[in-house]
Parts: structure tokens; C-alpha cells; sequence
């Protein structure tokens, strides 16, 4: 456990501080809020529509901005080689890794999404909603990112191909996560939403780590 517990740690001071950390993806994703209203001009009535839909396409590209690192770092160094030669399992160090991941940039970019949908106009009573489906959603973002991550170590331009590959597996969440915050402003049964958000959370969580594993397996060979 002091091993997994040194092994957080570490993916999470390296996740703060690339590329700028929580900051950078905050700083974006509360820049939207600022600019939105700009663009779509000021009245509450419309905000107040769109502020659920953007907070969680806000959120999904705000988390792009860390995950091209997220092992090519380790790779490029040889630090990678070292993770699959210790004691863990390679499954659990990919785990922890998007764990860090999440814990540096997700986690801050949920604490920032109930200031975002107030922001937009959005009823302060959906704000608790916002928050654990940011928070859930968040880690599902992690972990399917992880995935894009981790397919596109060793190539040119990885963090475009990261993107390309992680956009299609980050649309599920926004659906769910964003279908359930409409339909809870709207008065509508919004429950089905949230349960499919955790379930593809759950799924994310399982499955992600094997595809990392074996991709990192792939990139080394």
C-alpha cells in the first residue's frame, strides 16, 4: 500500500504541474463562462437554457488540455519502463495515474463547474447536481482519456491524435451528465440520466486500465 500510496502522489504533483496544472484547464473552462455571454448575448432567459449543455462540453475539453502528457512524460524518459518492471501491476499503475489526473485537474474543474452554471444564469438549486456529476463525469473523462493517452505514445503529434481518439468516448458523458442536469432544471424525471452517467463511469474505471496496460505493453515493445 506505501508503494501505491507513493505512486498517487507522485502522478498527482506531476499532474499539477503539467502544462500548467488545474490552473490552465480552470482558467479555461471559467473563461468560456466569461465569453459565452458575449457571444450569445446577455439575456438570462437564453443562458439560462444552455448553461447545463455548456458547463459539461466546457468540462470535457477543459480536460484535454493535461492528458497528452499524461504518459508520454514517463515514456520519453524511461520512467515507463521502470512502472511495468515494479510491483504492481501495470493495470493499477495506469489506474493511479488517471487517478492523479483526476485529482489535479478534475476534481478543481468540478469545484469550478457549479460557479460556471451559476455564471450562465443556471438555478443555484441545480448546483449540488452539478457538482457530483461533474465530479462523476470528471472521473470518467480520466479514464477514457487515459485511454487516447495511452494509444498515442510514440506518435507525431500525439496530442492531437489523443484528441481525436478521446472526443468520441468523452460524448456518452456529456450526453448523460448533461440530459440530467436539462431535465432536473426542466422538472423532469432526470434519475435514468444520472445512473447511465455512473454506469459509464464504473465501465471507464474496470475497463480503461486494461486497454492503458496494454497499449503502454505495445508502445515498449
Amino acid at each position: 500500500m506505501s508503494l501505491a500510496w507513493e505512486l498517487l502522489k507522485r502522478e498527482t504533483a506531476l499532474a499539477w504541474g503539467r502544462g500548467g496544472g488545474p490552473l490552465v484547464s480552470a482558467g479555461f473552462y471559467l473563461g468560456v463562462a466569461t465569453l459565452l455571454p458575449l457571444a450569445a448575448g446577455p439575456e438570462p432567459a437564453r443562458l439560462a437554457a444552455v448553461a447545463p449543455g455548456v458547463a459539461w462540453v466546457t468540462l470535457a475539453l477543459a480536460t484535454l488540455l493535461g492528458l497528452d502528457r499524461l504518459f508520454e512524460r514517463d515514456y520519453e524518459d524511461g520512467a515507463l519502463d521502470l512502472l511495468t518492471l515494479s510491483p504492481l501491476p501495470l493495470e493499477f499503475v495506469c489506474a493511479l495515474k488517471c487517478l492523479g489526473q483526476w485529482l489535479a485537474t478534475g476534481l478543481p474543474l468540478a469545484l469550478a463547474a457549479p460557479i460556471t452554471e451559476i455564471a450562465l444564469g443556471g438555478s443555484p438549486a441545480l448546483a449540488p447536481l452539478v457538482l457530483i456529476s461533474a465530479m462523476i463525469g470528471g472521473l470518467a473523462f480520466a479514464f477514457a482519456g487515459g485511454i487516447g493517452a495511452a494509444l498515442s505514445l510514440g506518435a507525431r503529434r500525439g496530442g492531437l491524435l489523443t484528441a481525436v481518439i478521446v472526443l468520441p468516448l468523452f460524448t456518452p458523458p456529456v450526453i448523460f451528465g448533461g440530459g440530467a442536469l436539462d431535465a432536473f432544471a426542466s422538472g423532469l424525471p432526470w434519475g435514468a440520466g444520472f445512473v447511465l452517467l455512473c454506469a459509464y463511469a464504473t465501465a471507464a474505471i474496470a475497463l480503461g486500465p486494461l486497454a492503458m496496460a496494454a497499449a503502454c505493453r505495445n508502445a515498449l515493445s
